[in-house]
């Protein structure tokens, strides 16, 4: 037995077939286009997700020993979609989770923030769906009115493609990212909707993480009849694929931002120092599990940038060979504010900054500045948690970097522990599915299938560099103001 994870990520969809043991049969992979029609701003085209997704699907069924019995899905999150419910045709290109045009939105509606940040345990920021969808209803109010409107995140669309419009739902975990979802009651919340002037009657309906939610269309899925049983935001996806589902289970997810996530069970944990409170997951049964977040949105990104924007690389692998030929950085600190600066700081109008460059300073340099940067940010996160961390579990692309996961131990001063499966944000999509569907039975079953590949125990360290670090932020803050 097998499950098909579909992981819509932010630069592209990867499709994994997992077997029964929680080992990967076959995987697919499919990029799609950024596009970035002004500074600041950020978007894709929902028709491109779709496609992609059904090549990384047919690649990874191409592939697979098993035929899959059933579908999960994991997404990024935040990211707002509109679409026609009948046409299925987006009228406008999705605003992505990066993009921060809504600011203005955000300091216009700043007098609710404490009603807002305890309805949703989030902040005004335009990370979130609901500012940029206020921003859409004052920007671009032809979009609201092409067709029979749906409103909803990654997830959401994909399900109703997958359906072929039959299914329009989202879970607590992608809902609870929005600013229109009451976090202790566990509904949308009219009072957010209204503040931020959108419709209720457009948002997808609520279901579980894990059970039937709907079933694939034959007609528009490459000719497969499946439950969907699975679902859930990218980094609470991970939290469970890392089987975190313990309270003050930690995990860290190295992808195009990082994000740490502890789980706190049925505890609703706020935070007065600049983390989140979200939802983990809903278990059938209407049970919540909730999570502590910090999100940095810039750590593998800032990777992608020395190769697309710089060329100081030819790939992401490349960065632990070029930054190894240099003992440290050099005194040069990266601070990768490319899209303004997540928790602790929350500053969109901060920027990067690459400060104590000199004649001697050599592209090896800025490579271990860029790497010593993401373990830095992710050191912020874990003091301001201010919760005891005895491992922290990694996993992500940039988590295959053997001296990021030193560093970041060093850092921090906590063991590192990275998984055989490193793909644990589709692994769990998996998981949920495979639960919903009955191929597991309980999340003891799924936690025996998780395998340790590497820990990596802290060295000391004088922290000289994460004062620098400190330093360095505080010029990066508040530049574009």
């Amino acid at each position: 037995m097998s499950v098909l994870a579909i992981d819509a990520g932010t630069t592209g969809v990867t499709a994994l077939v997992v077997s029964e043991d929680g080992r990967i049969e076959s995987r697919g992979y499919e990029e799609f286009a950024q596009h970035f029609p002004r500074p600041g701003w950020v978007e894709h085209a929902p028709e491109e997700i779709w496609q992609a997704t059904l090549a990384a699907c047919r690649a990874a069924l191409d592939g697979a020993a098993t035929a899959p019995r059933c579908v999960g899905v994991t997404n990024q999150r935040e990211t707002a979609v509109l679409w026609d419910r009948t046409t299925l045709a987006a009228p406008r290109r999705a605003i992505v989770w990066q993009d921060r045009r809504s600011s203005d939105v955000c300091d216009r509606l700043r007098a609710h923030e404490p009603r807002v940040s305890e309805l949703t345990g989030l902040r005004l920021d335009p990370y979130f769906t609901g500012t940029k969808l206020a921003w859409l209803a004052e920007n671009d109010p032809r979009s609201w009115h092409a067709g029979n409107l749906a409103i909803g995140t990654v997830d959401s669309y994909l399900i109703a493609r997958l359906t072929n419009g039959r299914r329009h739902v989202t879970d607590p975990s992608n809902a609870s990212r929005t600013l229109l979802y009451d976090i202790t009651r566990g509904t949308w919340s009219s009072e957010l909707c209204e503040l931020f002037g959108v419709p209720e009657d457009a948002l997808p309906e609520l279901v579980p993480n894990y059970g039937e939610i709907g079933r694939t269309s034959p007609e528009a899925f490459l000719g497969l009849d499946l439950p969907i049983s699975g679902v859930a935001g990218d980094q609470q996806a991970a939290l469970f694929g890392q089987a975190c589902f313990s309270p003050g289970d930690v995990k860290c997810t190295y992808g195009t931002g990082s994000f740490i996530l502890v789980n706190t069970g049925d505890e609703i944990v706020r935070s007065a120092a600049g983390l989140l409170t979200t939802v983990a997951w809903q278990a059938p049964s209407g049970a919540l599990t909730y999570a502590l977040e910090g999100a940095m949105f810039v750590t593998g990104a800032a990777v992608q940038w020395l190769r697309d924007g710089l060329g100081l690389i030819q790939s992401a692998a490349e960065t632990e060979a070029v930054a190894r030929t240099v003992p440290d950085s050099g005194g040069v600190v990266f601070v990768p504010a490319l899209t303004g600066l997540g928790a602790p700081y929350w500053d969109p109008d901060a920027r990067g900054t690459i400060l104590g460059i000199t004649r001697g300073t050599r592209r090896a340099h800025v490579v271990r500045a860029t790497l010593e940067a993401i373990a830095f940010e992710v050191r912020d996160i874990v003091e301001t948690m201010d919760l005891p961390v005895p491992v922290l579990k990694a996993d992500g692309g940039a988590s295959a970097n053997d001296l990021l996961m030193q560093l970041q131990a060093d850092q921090i001063g906590t063991p590192v522990e990275r998984p055989v499966v490193q793909e644990t944000t589709a692994l769990g999509a998996a998981f949920l599915a495979g639960l919903g569907a009955g191929i597991w039975s309980s999340q003891e079953e799924l936690r025996a299938t998780w395998r340790l590949d590497r820990r990596f125990e802290p060295a000391p360290e004088d922290g000289t560099g994460y004062a620098l670090w400190k330093k360095a932020v505080d010029r990066a803050r508040d530049w574009a103001s």
